[in-house]
């Protein structure tokens, strides 16, 4: 516990075997009062002290109930937290299987990892032990936790027209943990679920741990029929936007909550979908699971709505072909060659700005049925393959990397455009290329590839090796908590690069291989050398290879992806040697940051073989942990 005689006094560290001494010695000193706070429960003790009696009022379960948002709005938990402003939990989503005996990477199962800040705490600030990660199911008392735990395999898979008889147990493709997401009030996440040809998307309670709902998107005739890249909740937390990568669709998932903002229901309306391709032809409809999950309850949701009412044609409003090849009229401003949709980053006029594989770009507003299309771009406007994307003072920041499939093996990609929110809408004349964006950066030596045609060079086959690599991959970002500065990862050189948010300045570069950020690989190493896997001397040490990061709630850290030695995607752009979160330190006033240590993820279990790295070092140990997104979750 910490003591505190009055509320600007420094807190003194105290064990609860003095407490009775303490309270004798205020009383000596006639003390009116005191406060106790207990770190290892997150719990305060308000000591009132009158002149017979000494009373102790614990508030700690209120604030519990506070903080899972019972007994009070969703509204005055968003209030306590901002008070609070300390207390989260990072979660970080492990790729790699989860079971032995798999002949292919990222297929079966998964590791979900998370740690309070306490935890981390005590390994950042205090030199203690490792942070411990916590567990999802109440049959274990640490993490990290099995997605196939989370998800019980005798789930069946259920349609509009009734349950099929099948469980997840038979079904493929129920792997590779590719991100979680968070709502707007750190009551649930999204889990996605990527294994090519699965097309899994999951609901899980942020507070409990448990498996909420499970869907199936909807099945095309491709030859990888079907996929969950990414999902992301609308700004009001009504609704859950999926990118099916495999389906070059956008589904939405309709929420309902009670007025405590708890979910009380789960609609996968097929009516609001948007197909993104050529020649729609499903060949199975969307679905969802029912069963009890780990604790015993049962999961949530349904399908409804009509295929026949989605927007499932060949042309978007202005009548030209969504995607390039279609029989019609072709799109401007370069082509749409192969409209995967990658991230539908949301905004808070319920825009979701869908990026696309080969570059391109639609804007979709998200509260229509369908969703409505309300702008297009062609890729020498909008470069592919953008997936980091962030709103700061109602700007939309956009950014563009390289591809994930074996075309991005020798492309070299970092650009950051921005769009004024504000400027869609659903009843002026559609036009194609507008509003126009502003780009904000271009790295002069990007490859002209995935529709750029500003640069000098075709290629860049310097491969992933930091030592001798001149490629650049932007993925993730971020703003400060104040919306002044955007951060942008580079996945190959280990770097952020820092903007301003109003003048579009690029007003810094840091590295998250120094102990300062300042002096790259020439200074002293950071804390990745330390944490990095030594099973393998031709393995290249110090190489985070930073993707997708969020800011704590004081706005002191972000908690950052590092991937492993055997990457499960983007296999020629994202090898790293300390696999785990990176918790790297804001400096400067929110310019500048470092890499103060990593919370290591490792997984062994997993014994696939290790096919070629292409660019990389063909790895021959058996850490197979690959952390791709974290994010934050604000208790």
């Amino acid at each position: 516990m910490r003591f505190y005689f009055n509320k600007t006094s420094p807190g003194v560290l105290i064990g609860s075997s003095v407490l009775l001494l303490l309270l004798q010695t205020l009383l000596s000193c006639g003390a009116a009062g005191a406060l106790l706070v207990d770190d290892e429960n997150d719990a305060v003790v308000n000591l009132k002290i009158g002149r017979d009696t000494t009373s102790i009022v614990k508030n700690a379960d209120r604030l519990r109930k506070t903080k899972s948002g019972k007994g009070s709005s969703s509204s005055s938990k968003k209030s306590t937290s901002k008070k609070k402003n300390n207390k989260y939990e990072v979660w970080a989503s492990d790729q790699s299987n989860s079971v032995p005996g798999q002949t292919s990477a990222g297929t079966k199962g998964s590791f979900l990892w998370i740690w309070n800040s306490r935890s981390i705490r005590r390994q950042v600030k205090r030199g203690l032990e490792d942070a411990v990660p916590l567990s999802c199911t109440p049959d274990k008392a640490t993490g990290p936790c099995d997605l196939l735990d989370i998800f019980p395999s005798t789930l069946e898979r259920c349609t509009a027209a009734g349950c099929t008889g099948e469980t997840l147990e038979t079904l493929n493709g129920f792997g590779r943990l590719h991100g979680v997401i968070k709502d707007p009030f750190n009551r649930y996440v999204t889990a996605n679920i990527f294994a090519p040809g699965g097309g899994y998307v999951g609901v899980i309670d942020a507070e409990t741990k448990e498996a909420v709902a499970l869907f199936r998107v909807t099945k095309v005739n491709f030859p990888v029929p079907r996929s969950v890249h990414m999902s992301f909740w609308s700004a009001d937390g009504s609704a859950i936007i999926v990118a099916n990568l495999h389906g070059k669709m956008i589904e939405r998932i309709d929420v309902k909550r009670s007025n405590d903002g708890s979910i009380t229901d789960l609609e996968f309306n097929v009516s609001a979908t948007v197909y993104l391709g050529k020649a729609f032809d499903k060949t199975e409809d969307a679905s969802f699971f029912q069963g009890n999950n780990a604790f015993g309850r049962p999961l949530i949701g349904s399908i409804t709505g009509d295929y026949a009412i989605a927007d499932t044609g060949d042309f978007t409003p202005s009548m030209v072909c969504k995607e390039t090849g279609c029989e019609g009229t072709q799109p401007q401003g370069g082509a749409r060659t192969n409209n995967v949709p990658i991230c539908p980053i949301p905004s808070s006029n319920n825009n979701v700005y869908v990026t696309l594989g080969g570059g391109g770009l639609f804007v979709l507003k998200v509260d229509e049925t369908p969703m409505k299309i309300v702008g297009e771009y062609g890729n020498a406007v909008i470069n592919g393959a953008g997936c980091g994307g962030v709103e700061a003072n109602g700007r939309i920041f956009l950014n563009g990397g390289v591809s994930a499939s074996g075309a991005g093996a020798d492309q070299s990609t970092f650009t950051l455009y921005s769009f004024e929110d504000d400027e869609f809408s659903t009843t002026a004349q559609p036009k194609q290329n507008s509003p126009m964006p502003i780009q904000v950066f271009k790295d002069p030596t990007n490859t002209n590839t995935i529709g750029n045609v500003d640069g000098t060079r075709i290629s860049d086959a310097s491969g992933q090796i930091p030592t001798t690599s001149t490629r650049r991959d932007s993925h993730g970002a971020w703003p400060t908590l104040d919306g002044k500065y955007i951060h942008v990862v580079d996945r190959i050189q280990n770097v952020m690069e820092v903007f301003d948010s109003q003048t579009y300045e690029r007003v810094n570069t840091y590295d998250l291989v120094s102990i300062d950020g300042k002096s790259g690989r020439d200074g002293p190493s950071g804390p990745c050398r330390a944490k990095s896997v030594l099973d393998d001397p031709g393995l290249v040490l110090n190489d985070p290879a930073p993707d997708l990061f969020e800011i704590t709630p004081d706005g002191k850290y972000f908690a950052v992806a590092f991937r492993g030695p055997v990457p499960v995607s983007v296999t020629h752009s994202a090898q790293g040697s300390c696999p785990g979160v990176g918790i790297v330190e804001i400096t400067e006033g929110g310019k500048a940051g470092r890499l103060v240590d990593v919370l290591r993820t490792t997984n062994t279990v997993d014994d696939v073989s290790v096919a070629s790295i292409p660019g990389g070092h063909n790895y021959v140990g058996a850490e197979r942990s690959d952390v791709h997104g974290a994010i934050v979750v604000f208790k």
